[in-house]
């Protein structure tokens, strides 16, 4: 602070010499001292009075007997344009630009240096040089129009703004359409440069023109990477830290910066490349923007999720530095609507989600994968996460489950302290009958994996030597895992009878060993035990493996009954 007040000081000492070598070098003394800001100028009161019917007012309209000092802070563009102003009265040249046109337009407006009040006056000049010279070409009217913005709002009152807006809009339109120069779309560098209330003016005035979509987005593209350079493209290469989030940063001001960027977009579904609405969606989770800000972009993403890739979801996911996660629930929600829309669409052409899916939806879900093996190695990355992201996915989309699987064995190894019920859950998500052979043998051999996902990789194989089949058969998953079903319900049930034809033969040796051993007990015995042996052999007829290995219909009264038999229809 202390160093821009020396410098200013300076400007405005080396101001008042060049002043007073065009007002001392006169024989009259000067009258009257001009006072703007901290800078005072001596000057004479009967050359401003020719000018500016401002100053004259002043005078004649003064309580004072001898007006010695007037006071002009207000004067729009401060010292240096009155000097100029100033200049204009004693009649010393000096340089109208472009950078200045607007300031001395205000100016000569405030002092009332109009045509009205004398011909030539400081106003006519001014506005020759806007016409004539300045809005001319695309460079000077945006040089202008960006001057402006500290003059507001007497520059929109004199329309220097929409003459400056309607010129650029003009010409920004042919540039997209006839390039004068390369690159093609050096126009969007010269808006990107204009305050973002003057972007959006031009913005609406090009679509009135009836520039195109991609030609507005382009010109979007190119002003949020420029304004938001370390959010939305960090071209330093080293990111910003997670701890750089700081009010007093300047972060309110990129806050609504892109709040506004969000306003201008176009509606149209295809406007902007994903990848670019994940960068600005990131800034606005970073700047912890309002909601709605971030539904916008987020919808914008859903509805062209099947051009993701794992890169863009990696974008939202990590902080700048990439040493954490962010709160991963904008992934989920995008991911959500993009499958409940690929819903309505298939109920409304009069289909079934739950039995094709679109080739978007696949695509989508082959991406899903991929990105849950990428986020897998976290520590902070709970389950409950993980299987929420996962879910999502209807299980139709997933021909096979090989890049699920991927990233369920990547997760069980980078948290190695998992329980057996915690593992289940994690495997849960993934349908073991939906492997490929390779994953299947990897699975059987995997030791990370819960004993239950083994003995179903296990089984189904068996299934399918015992049947003949191949990964090249016909046969989809879904009949192969209606047939395990019905297979493993069978062999429940199998066990249950033999459970309860041992707990019959139990009851009868008990009878047996209480009986006293006459001659009139042992008939009925031996008639009940003829009659459990029919019931077993009626049972056994029921068994589905009787032409196996063991067939209870060889059940015969000689069997030790009190040692139960060894089960070998265990699915192992």
């Amino acid at each position: 602070m202390a160093s821009s007040s020396v410098k200013g000081n300076t400007r405005l000492s080396i101001a008042m010499e060049r002043t007073g070598q065009w007002v001392f070098s006169q024989d009259i003394p000067t009258d009257v001292v001009v006072a703007v800001g901290e800078a005072h100028f001596s000057l004479h009161k009967f050359m401003l009075v020719a000018k500016s019917n401002f100053i004259r007012k002043l005078i004649v309209e003064s309580t004072e007997a001898d007006l010695t000092r007037i006071d002009l802070t207000d004067i729009p563009g401060g010292a240096e344009i009155f000097e100029k102003a100033a200049k204009f009265c004693y009649g010393v040249n000096f340089e109208i630009t472009v950078h200045n046109v607007a300031a001395l337009r205000c100016a000569a407006e405030y002092l009332q240096m109009t045509d009205k009040y004398c011909d030539n006056n400081l106003a006519g000049r001014t506005e020759d040089f806007l016409s004539q010279v300045a809005l001319s070409s695309l460079s000077g009217a945006v040089a202008v129009l960006k001057s402006c913005y500290h003059l507001l709002p007497m520059a929109e009152d004199l329309y220097i703004v929409q003459k400056c807006v309607e010129v650029i809009s003009s010409k920004a339109c042919n540039e997209a359409n006839y390039p004068s120069r390369s690159p093609p779309n050096w126009w969007t560098e010269e808006l990107s440069v204009l305050d973002i209330g003057f972007f959006g003016k031009i913005m609406a005035a090009m679509k009135n023109r009836g520039a195109k979509t991609l030609t507005l987005s382009g010109a979007l593209i190119t002003y949020a990477e420029r304004s938001l350079r370390d959010l939305v493209r960090d071209h330093s290469g080293s990111g910003l830290r997670s701890g750089d989030f700081s009010e007093s940063d300047g972060s309110s001001r990129q806050r609504e910066l892109l709040e506004s960027i969000v306003g201008l977009l176009p509606s149209e579904k295809a406007a902007f490349p994903i990848h670019f609405l994940c960068c600005l969606l990131r800034s606005a989770i970073y700047l912890k923007t309002p909601s709605p800000c971030k539904n916008e972009l987020e919808k914008r993403i859903s509805m062209i999720l099947e051009h993701v890739t794992v890169d863009d979801l990696l974008v939202l996911s990590f902080t700048y530095d990439g040493e954490r996660l962010f709160d991963l629930e904008s992934v989920r929600r995008i991911i959500s609507g993009f499958v409940e829309r690929e819903k309505s669409v298939a109920v409304f052409n009069a289909g079934d989600y739950k039995d094709v899916a679109s080739v978007s939806l696949q695509r989508v879900a082959k991406t899903v994968d991929a990105y849950l093996g990428e986020i897998a190695t976290y520590p902070e990355l709970i389950i409950s996460k993980f299987n929420g992201i996962a879910n999502i996915i209807p299980k139709v989309a997933r021909k096979v489950d090989d890049d699920l699987y991927r990233a369920i064995d990547i997760y069980l190894k980078a948290h190695p302290n998992l329980d057996e019920i915690e593992r289940e859950k994690v495997c849960s998500v993934m349908d073991p009958l939906k492997l490929s052979y390779e994953a299947r043998v990897h699975a059987s051999q995997n030791k990370r994996l819960p004993v239950q996902i083994v003995l179903h990789a296990l089984y189904y194989d068996q299934l399918k030597l015992r049947s003949g089949m191949d990964d090249r058969s016909t046969q989809d998953a879904a009949t192969t895992r209606t047939q395990v079903q019905a297979d493993v319900s069978l062999v429940k049930e199998n066990e249950a009878l033999r459970s309860e034809l041992t707990k019959m033969k139990l009851y009868i040796s008990d009878m047996q060993k209480n009986s006293h051993g006459t001659s009139s007990m042992k008939a009925p015995s031996r008639s009940k035990g003829t009659f459990f042996s029919s019931v077993s052999k009626t049972l056994g007829k029921l068994n589905p493996f009787r032409h196996g290995s063991k067939d209870t219909s060889n059940i015969d009264d000689g069997v030790d009954i009190t040692k139960p038999r060894r089960r070998r229809f265990s699915i192992s």
